[in-house]
């Protein structure tokens, strides 16, 4: 990763304009033309130095519900209990962890029907016992990652 790279991550996790055309505004703060930044973030995502670029909503305020989950998975079983989880289109990302509960997942659905829906589909299919870990209070931390 150059300095270019590095940039362009710690200038980007504040955010981008809400304009016609963002990431021209964005690479002009930071002193390079449109397409250069649109080839250096694909690159970076392609790579695996970024997951994603997008936005962070409160989906509760648009009708919709998430929660982090759990399950302790038995060691022969792990792998295809995580990729029935993982098949979900409500899973949003899986955990692997050195505890009892060894598998942590986000669901995310449009409806909070769809929470309960999910959970009961994986314990049904898994043969786990699913533990809900729903969010009970809200905060904002913005943790920005210096690079």
């Amino acid at each position: 990763m150059d300095e270019l790279d590095r940039a362009i991550i710690n200038t980007l996790q504040g955010g981008l304009a809400v304009c016609e055309r963002p990431y021209l505004e964005a690479a002009q703060r930071l002193g390079v033309t449109e397409e250069a930044l649109l080839q250096r973030l694909a690159q970076l995502l392609q790579q695996g130095t970024l997951s994603r670029i997008g936005p962070l909503f409160q989906i509760e305020k648009i009708g919709g519900a998430f929660t982090l989950a759990a399950l302790q998975a038995p060691a022969a079983d792990y792998e295809r209990i995580a990729a029935a989880v993982n098949a979900l289109p409500e899973v949003a990302h899986n955990y692997a962890r050195d505890h009892a509960l060894n598998m942590w997942f986000v669901v995310a659905a449009e409806t909070p029907d769809g929470i309960a829906r999910t959970l009961a589909k994986i314990e049904h299919d898994s043969g786990c016992e699913v533990f809900n870990f729903p969010k009970l209070r809200e905060y904002f931390v913005e943790l920005k990652l210096t690079v």
